[in-house]
């Protein structure tokens, strides 16, 4: 065991304390969702961009915001659609008649927390746009680079059903995204809850329960969480497995196309330790691995059309 780890455990139940009360907070909005929002908190504190895959009315874009409002972080939100434009999202340069000079009006890009909605719907320029924002922390305005504020965290949606009018994200940039969160339906009795707030005639409000120097003093703990060198191999199995699983004794012939490409390992890697963090733990554990696994890989395995289209029996 790592020396140092009864002062990692100390120092990860110190800072984790508001987790909790983060995850309250938000639950007094939003009602269940409490995968969808545990992962979003995995994002935000192993500083990892998060896309959202749901059918419309899952409470995706108030689970944003309410975290947003949680942590009193800036908050902005961009409804993508095929005529956005890239000075739209990261601002342009505007002419002043005053001094006759031009000065950059910054762009709604310019926040904490950027909820791209239905991410899918804008053209190839605005998704490189984005790409530099999301890869480098930074957008360039005519010549001029600007850095992003800090925590920068971009939370997409996009919507499996309807297709028609939307562009696919290119592979460049879904492998951007830390976690890719599949949102499902809520069950009969968080339904009924949901009814039942949704229609009284006052709006429930949070309280701001951390703030964004905070979150910052946290991920640097996060990062300190320490991991096993055999845990570490075993992340490292698990993405080369979806490479050549004959290798490992899987019989995937001709199911899987590419396989998850290094960015998976890292992310692994830190989501793990997210994942810890919040459970309060100063060490990662295998079932650390699996409970992140399924969000960090299912948008970096590439299946083949037999794949996605085989019976089950």
């Amino acid at each position: 065991m790592h020396p140092d780890i009864d002062q990692i455990q100390k120092n990860v139940e110190v800072s984790s304390a508001f987790c909790r009360k983060l995850k309250d907070s938000i639950g007094t909005v939003v009602v269940g969702q409490h995968y969808l929002v545990e992962r979003l908190l995995i994002g935000l504190l192993a500083d990892g961009h998060v896309l959202l895959e749901g059918v419309p009315g899952l409470a995706k874009t108030l689970s944003v915001k309410t975290l947003a409002r949680a942590i009193r972080a800036k908050f902005a939100r961009l409804q993508f659609t095929p005529d956005l434009l890239p000075a739209d999202l990261i601002g342009t340069m505007v002419y002043n008649p005053t001094n006759g000079e031009f000065s950059a009006r910054k762009g709604p890009i310019f926040a904490n927390i950027v909820l791209a909605d239905e991410i899918n719907r804008a053209p190839a320029k605005v998704q490189s746009a984005l790409l530099e924002a999301m890869q480098e922390r930074q957008v360039t305005i005519s010549d001029t680079t600007h850095p992003l504020p800090s925590p920068f965290l971009v939370l997409a949606t996009q919507n499996p059903i309807e297709q028609e009018g939307t562009y696919p994200l290119p592979e460049a940039q879904v492998d951007r995204f830390m976690l890719k969160i599949v949102v499902g339906y809520p069950d009969k009795a968080e339904e009924r809850l949901i009814m039942d707030r949704m229609t009284m005639d006052h709006e429930v409000t949070i309280d701001p329960v951390v703030d964004p120097a905070e979150i910052l003093k946290a991920r640097s703990v996060v990062r300190s969480i320490y991991i096993d060198d055999k845990v570490k191999d075993y992340i490292v199995d698990i993405v080369h497995a979806s490479r050549r699983p004959d290798a490992y004794g899987l019989d995937l012939t001709g199911l899987i196309a590419y396989g998850a490409s290094p960015r998976a390992s890292i992310y692994l890697n830190l989501a793990a330790r997210a994942h810890a963090f919040i459970q309060g733990r100063g060490y990662v554990t295998p079932e650390d691995i699996k409970s992140i696994g399924p969000d960090v890989l299912r948008h970096r395995i590439i299946v083949t059309y037999e794949a996605d289209h085989v019976e089950v029996p």
